[in-house]
């Protein structure tokens, strides 16, 4: 499978915890599902043209919701955790973070 780096990269999370994270230069992001780390690690490079150490993912299981009647799930989505060079920062969380 050939992803383009936009195509493994969804979209930055931005939550307290990873603005906590931020602090120790590692980034969320929402993945595409199929993608493994060392496609992950490519992209973000290429992205943000940053040094990454290391990527840890994480499979988020769908959690069950309802809608009056109607009973249903959120959907599963993979999630990313990036750690760039020290040094280095990603120029998209400026701002977002602590």
């Amino acid at each position: 499978m050939r992803l383009d780096a936009y195509d493994v990269i969804i979209r930055p999370i931005i939550t307290e915890k990873s603005s906590a994270a931020m602090e120790r230069n590692q980034y969320v992001f929402e993945v595409h599902p199929r993608a493994n780390k060392i496609q992950i690690k490519e992209a973000v490079e290429r992205a943000f043209k940053v040094k990454v150490e290391w990527v840890n993912t994480i499979n988020v299981k769908p959690k069950p919701r309802r809608l009056g009647i109607f009973r249903g799930r959120t959907k599963a989505w993979k999630k990313a955790i990036v750690k760039v060079a020290e040094g280095q920062k990603i120029a998209f969380f400026e701002g977002a973070g602590a």
